[in-house]
């Protein structure tokens, strides 16, 4: 199921804002490539407007790089890849130094960029995933004890499938708890998928990659965090998002709930959901549209609740049921 990171229904009146402005322009120039994904465009946007990460979750064949591509070509940004393999080291992702005209000089690694795709971060052992924490939680790498800052904005796209296991390593919620959303990209609709055999081609690449325009720059998304930024929150909205995480901590399915960090990004999360559709305030509905792709990932289950086959996202729309929504 494709999670809904955002409204799915727009309030009274047309949306205004910096954020909701940006949106608009981002879905039609991505969607001249990718077919059916409206709510992953959403949650990339909403994890870059609060310089959050994403990781993205789905079986092989839906879009997921060919996503991430082309939503940093529609934002003007520099754009790498990085394909995580079992030996792929630190120094290859971050960087190393060199002996260049007899002087040690910095060679930056492919996390110096504006947007990184992180594809199949879960094929590369944990200590070159660990070497992603410095990066996405500080803005930085250490190298021989001197820190490089990186370029802004940043963000982490990571890909993984939800089907392979052999030979993976997977995440550490160390790691997972440093992701702001959680996005699950599922098989488009029968329409869409239809849609997508009628795209233009030229052998297997579509030719729609050719006109995504550049829409966005850095000044807009330094305006989007600005408004986010300054989005009211309520008491009784603030205390709403406490309650629910700390809900997520004692359901009987759940091992370890979501952490002060994932009420954090929660909050923050629903901010920037309001203003995706021009609202300068945050609502309860804002905190449960966003619940499910930000607390999905942060919950451990009992393991006797995975033998029943429940899944997080049914621990999180349990929480929020037991959660009173403030009036």
């Amino acid at each position: 199921m494709t999670d809904p990171a955002v409204p799915a229904a727009r309030p009274d009146g047309p949306p205004q804002g910096v954020l909701s402005d940006l949106r608009a322009r981002l879905h039609t120039e991505v969607e001249k490539v990718v077919v059916g994904q409206p709510e992953a465009i959403d949650s990339l946007l909403v994890a870059l407007a609060v310089g959050g990460h994403a990781l993205l979750e789905g079986v092989p064949g839906v879009a997921k790089t060919l996503l991430a591509s082309t939503f940093a070509q529609a934002l003007g940004l520099e754009f790498r890849r990085a394909q995580f393999t079992p030996d792929l080291l630190p120094s290859d992702l971050t960087g190393t130094m060199t002996l260049r005209d007899r002087e040690l000089v910095f060679r930056p690694g492919p996390v110096f960029t504006n947007v990184l795709l992180a594809d199949e971060i879960n094929r590369t052992p944990p200590k070159t995933q660990a070497a992603l924490l410095e990066a996405m939680q500080e803005g930085q790498v250490t190298i021989d004890g001197e820190g490089h800052p990186l370029p802004q904005p940043f963000l982490v796209v990571a890909t993984q499938n939800p089907i392979e296991y052999e030979g993976t390593y997977p995440l550490p919620e160390a790691q997972l708890d440093r992701f702001l959303v959680k996005v699950l990209v599922d098989y488009p609709t029968e329409a869409q998928e239809r849609a997508l055999l009628g795209l233009a081609r030229r052998g297997l690449k579509p030719t729609g990659s050719e006109h995504v325009q550049r829409v966005v720059g850095a000044d807009d998304v330094r305006a989007a965090r600005a408004e986010v930024d300054a989005t009211a929150v309520t008491e009784e909205v603030a205390a709403y998002v406490t309650s629910l995480v700390r809900a997520t901590r004692s359901l009987p399915s759940v091992a370890v709930g979501a952490s002060p960090r994932a009420g954090v990004h929660l909050l923050v999360a629903a901010k920037a959901s309001a203003r995706l559709w021009g609202r300068h305030y945050v609502i309860p509905d804002d905190v449960i549209r966003v619940a499910p792709a930000v607390l999905r990932h942060r919950l451990v289950l009992r393991p006797e609740a995975e033998l029943e086959r429940l899944t997080p996202d049914a621990a999180v729309a349990n929480a929020i049921a037991a959660t009173p929504v403030p009036r």
